[in-house]
């Protein structure tokens, strides 16, 4: 079985809630994805951060979970930092707090017969949800930003459009309108739950 790690990026976040404050709001994102990535099956769990901003993986991660630091929050970083020991690596944003485990599943799935993955935001935001790529990355893989690179741009750079699957993808709070799209009813993203209602995180 090809071992697998899947790697939240803890990147910047740019937007906040009115009256959020932004290292809660951002803490809060990225403790809810830490917890839904412990509960996928058959993958390794692990964060990035650059080293400013190591104080946010020790605040949200699990015991045991590996991190790394990168010399700069993108994919590209990341894929080198995790190269060895693994066959398959993805790389998710840590501001998509209600993203269904499913979603990160599928996102791997294509590996088996592709060598890059790629799911897009949803509701036609720029940038990608995350990108998965089977180990040693493609030479031809180009430098990937998660907030404006888009499935186009990757699959342009492959040597086949082919090469490059497109996965089911899903919002990231980056905009009032994401925020709206939080459904209460949804299990999960509890941090983020608590934060927007007030309670203690």
């Amino acid at each position: 079985m090809s071992r697998r790690v899947v790697v939240a990026l803890l990147g910047p976040v740019t937007w906040s809630p009115p009256g959020i404050d932004p290292a809660r709001w951002r803490t809060a994102l990225a403790e809810d994805v830490v917890d839904l990535l412990a509960t996928l099956n058959e993958v390794e769990t692990a964060v990035a951060v650059t080293a400013p901003d190591r104080w946010l993986a020790d605040a949200v991660v699990w015991p045991g979970t590996g991190v790394y630091e990168v010399s700069a929050p993108t994919p590209n970083a990341v894929f080198a930092a995790v190269a060895a020991g693994y066959d398959q690596v993805a790389v998710v944003a840590a501001d998509a707090p209600d993203v269904p485990g499913l979603t990160l599943g599928k996102l791997l799935r294509p590996l088996t017969t592709r060598p890059v993955a790629v799911a897009p935001v949803e509701g036609g935001g720029a940038g990608l949800l995350g990108v998965a790529a089977q180990l040693p990355v493609p030479a031809w893989l180009p430098e990937l930003d998660l907030d404006t690179t888009e499935p186009a741009e990757v699959r342009r750079s492959a040597p086949s459009p082919g090469d490059v699957a497109v996965t089911a993808g899903w919002r990231r709070m980056r905009g009032p309108a994401d925020l709206a799209a939080l459904d209460p009813a949804v299990e999960g993203w509890e941090a983020t739950r608590a934060l927007l209602s007030g309670r203690p995180v």
